[in-house]
């Protein structure tokens, strides 16, 4: 299995970016995706989730800014990110817990992070 990251780059304050996770792989089932964050010098921080049944939890400092999207047949996720700030300014990387073909248990998988850098 693995998680394929794209649509990071460097945007201007205000600016938006469309994040892409795609997960490919012998998948049985995908119980959750979500989204990471780690700027420099911090610890990896949510920034949104989607969970089996479509419930999205979003971290408080992006909430009204980004959306979280999910297409179960392409098995990928999405983040559109608007109204950006340079504290959004990070390595966003993907999540995903996932049962592969063949097995009992989900594991979770990390894809490679894509950098988002946002000018003031």
């Amino acid at each position: 299995v693995q998680l394929q990251a794209s649509g990071g780059g460097l945007v201007q304050a205000g600016g938006s970016l469309r994040l892409s996770c795609a997960a490919s792989g012998s998948i049985f089932s995908i119980n959750s995706m979500g989204w990471y964050r780690q700027a420099p010098g911090k610890q990896r921080e949510l920034v949104a989730r989607i969970i089996t049944g479509g419930s999205t939890n979003y971290a408080d400092s992006v909430k009204g800014r980004f959306t979280f999207s999910r297409d179960n047949a392409k098995n990928t996720v999405y983040l559109q990110m608007n109204s950006l700030k340079p504290e959004d300014t990070a390595v966003y990387y993907c999540n995903a817990d996932i049962r592969r073909v063949g097995t009992r248990k989900s594991s979770d998988y990390w894809g490679q992070g894509t950098e988002v850098t946002v000018s003031s």
